[in-house]
C-alpha cells in the first residue's frame, strides 16, 4: 500500500522550475531601463550641440568679424574727410595770385555762352530742295557774352542766317567742313559787334536734309 505514494513525492520537485522561471523572466526589465537612461546624456549632447554652435557664431565670431571690417572703413572715412583740407587751402592761397587768375579765366570761357537753337536755312545751289538744321553754342572770354548777344540778337541772327545760307552741299561734304564753318561764324560775329567777343562755336545739332 505504501508503494503508490512515491510518485507524489517525485512530482513536488517538478514544480520548482516553474517558480524559478518567473524571476528569470522578470530579470531583464531592469537591464532594459538602465540602457535607455544611459543614452539620455548622448541625446542631450546631440540636441544641444547646434545651439552651442549658433551661440559661438552669433556672439563671438560675428562680433569679431564686424569689428575687423569696421576698422578699415573708419580709417578710410577719416582719410577722406581729411583730404579736402589741403585742396581748400591751396585754392584759397592762390585766389589772389596767378592761380586765381587761371581759375577765373577758365570759369569765364567754360561757363559763359549764347545758344542758337534750331536754325534752319536752305543750302545754296539746291533750289530749295536741301536744307541745313543746326543748333550751337557760342562761347568767349567775355563773362557777359550772353548779354552782348541778346542785346544784338536781331543783327546776330541775320549774320547767322547769311553765313549758313551761303554754304553749298559740296561745302558741307568737304573734310573739316564744321571747323571751317566755326571760323566763319566767329569772324562774322566779332565783325558785327566791332570787337572780339566770340571765340568758339560748339555744335549740338547738325542735320542736312
Amino acid at each position: 500500500m505504501s508503494a503508490p505514494a512515491k510518485p507524489d513525492a517525485a512530482a513536488k520537485p517538478a514544480g520548482k522550475p516553474e517558480g524559478d522561471a518567473a524571476p528569470a523572466a522578470a530579470a531583464p526589465a531592469p537591464a532594459g531601463g538602465g540602457g535607455a537612461k544611459a543614452w539620455i546624456p548622448a541625446i542631450a549632447a546631440l540636441l544641444l550641440a547646434p545651439v552651442a554652435t549658433w551661440g559661438v557664431v552669433e556672439f563671438v565670431l560675428v562680433p569679431r568679424l564686424q569689428k575687423k571690417l569696421a576698422a578699415p572703413a573708419a580709417e578710410g572715412d577719416a582719410h577722406a574727410e581729411a583730404a579736402p583740407a589741403p585742396a581748400a587751402a591751396h585754392g584759397s592761397s592762390g585766389g589772389g595770385g596767378h592761380g586765381g587768375g587761371k581759375g577765373e579765366k577758365g570759369k569765364e570761357s567754360g561757363g559763359a555762352g549764347y545758344e542758337f537753337q534750331n536754325v534752319v536755312v536752305n543750302l545754296a545751289g539746291t533750289m530749295g530742295t536741301r536744307y541745313l538744321k543746326t543748333s550751337f553754342l557760342v562761347t568767349g572770354t567775355d563773362a557777359n557774352i550772353k548779354g552782348v548777344f541778346e542785346g544784338s540778337k536781331p543783327k546776330l541772327t541775320d549774320v547767322t542766317l547769311n553765313v549758313l545760307s551761303s554754304l553749298t552741299l559740296a561745302d558741307l561734304e568737304e573734310p573739316g567742313a564744321k571747323n571751317v564753318l566755326r571760323e566763319k561764324l566767329v569772324t562774322a560775329y566779332n565783325q558785327a559787334l566791332g570787337r572780339k567777343v566770340a571765340e568758339q562755336v560748339y555744335f549740338s545739332d547738325f542735320v542736312i536734309q
